[in-house]
Order: C-alpha cells, then sequence, then structure tokens
C-alpha cells in the first residue's frame, strides 16, 4: 500500500455509513468508546471459540468443527460485504489491520475509518483481497479443532459470492464492475477452484459444504455441493 493512496478519514466514515445500509452483514461500526472490543486478533488466537461453541450449542450438535465452520462463514460475510461495498461503491479499499470485534458477538469495527482511494492502487483487486484474506489466514492458523482447509477456503468464496450477491440486489445497476470483481477474486490463490459461477445474478455452486446440513435443522444451503 502506499500512502499517497490514503482517502481521509472521513471520506471513508461517509463510505461506511452508505453501505451498512444495504444490510447487516454491511455495518462495521467506526469510532466510539473500546469498552466491549478487542482486536480481532485477540479472538483468532483463541480459536474463535467464543463463537463456535455459542454456536454448536444453538444448533444442538455434537461436532465441534460444525459450529468452527458456521462461525468462519459467517465471520467472512462480514468481511467481504463491507470491502466490496466501499470499493465498487465509493472506490475505498478499507483498511482493516485494526479491525476489532464485539466481546459478546460477532459484530466488526474499526476504531478509526482508514483506506485508500482504490484508483490510486497498483492493484485494488490485490490490495482488497490482502486485506480480507489476512484476517481469515490469522482466523484459520489460530483454531484449535481441525476442520479441511479447502471447505474454509469453500466458505471464503461462498462468502464472497453472498455478499456481493446481496451488493447487486441493493445496487443493480453495478452488475458488470460486481461480477468482473467476484469472477477475478474466484480465480486467485487459495479461492481458485473453490466454485463455480454457474448462472445470472452470482448463482454460485461450491465444491465442499460447511456442513451446516449435520445442525439440528439440517438442510443444505442453495450453493451446496450437495445438492442435486
Amino acid at each position: 500500500m502506499t500512502e499517497a493512496a490514503r482517502a481521509p478519514a472521513a471520506t471513508v466514515a461517509a463510505a461506511l455509513e452508505d453501505v451498512a445500509t444495504i444490510g447487516g452483514f454491511f455495518a462495521l461500526r467506526v469510532g466510539g468508546s473500546d469498552e466491549g472490543w478487542h482486536p480481532a486478533q485477540h479472538f483468532y488466537d483463541r480459536g474463535f471459540t467464543d463463537l463456535s461453541s455459542a454456536i454448536t450449542d444453538r444448533y444442538r450438535t455434537p461436532e465441534l468443527r460444525v459450529g468452527v465452520s458456521i462461525a468462519h462463514l459467517g465471520h467472512a460475510a462480514r468481511l467481504w460485504s463491507p470491502v466490496l461495498a466501499c470499493v465498487l461503491v465509493h472506490g475505498i479499499v478499507l483498511d482493516l489491520g485494526e479491525l476489532q470485534r464485539a466481546d459478546d458477538g460477532p459484530e466488526l469495527r474499526l476504531p478509526r475509518p482508514a483506506g485508500w482511494y482504490a484508483d490510486l492502487l497498483p492493484d485494488r483487486t490485490a490490495c482488497l483481497r490482502a486485506e480480507v484474506m489476512y484476517h481469515l489466514g490469522a482466523l484459520r492458523t489460530g483454531l484449535s479443532v481441525k476442520v479441511a482447509p479447502r471447505l474454509l477456503d469453500g466458505n471464503t468464496a461462498s462468502a464472497l459470492v453472498g455478499s456481493a450477491g446481496v451488493l447487486l440486489a441493493a445496487r443493480p445497476r453495478l452488475q458488470d464492475p460486481i461480477t468482473a470483481l467476484v469472477t477475478k477474486l474466484l480465480g486467485t490463490g487459495r479461492l481458485s477452484g473453490t466454485g463455480d459461477l454457474t448462472g445470472p445474478g452470482l448463482r454460485f455452486r461450491r465444491h465442499s459444504c460447511c456442513l451446516y446440513y449435520r445442525t439440528s435443522v439440517g438442510t443444505k444451503c442453495g450453493d451446496c455441493c450437495l445438492t442435486t
């Protein structure tokens, strides 16, 4: 990243305030009291056990890996959603270096709004991908429950496409740039080979399963590889 590409804090804050109206997963809190928040790394180092255990209990499953997978999928969606919206709607790549998570839930916060103008970066796609994948990599590293790496990669891809689909529904005029960015991201790094875009509106079929079907609900997700 280059400091010459830095966007003013007020500009980033305005972009975040706007995209938060798209939906709950697009809401990234900015500023306010530090009480009740810790750096995201604090929870990665502890294996995300608080959220994973809560999900395991909620869905009455004895398999800890199920709770881990669902918690990971939700966190990935909360990362991708504001990042995609800010870059596509406002031309801002968010700086997630100081990202925090609530002590009592999955909500995310930036103590100070920070980001870069996308058109001043050498490769905006690589930069936004690095911001998201750093956090998901740290989360994966901290896990104490064994979960297949490609399952987690599939979760990351599913969250990406799902977030992009919500953004597309809210801002249909952005269909071409949304589709182009998602397609490029799905062909890069750990996301390569995780699934396929199969139709209009960012219809997606992943090559792995998030294990949601193993909860007490017992249903499969719309992009699941196990659906016929």
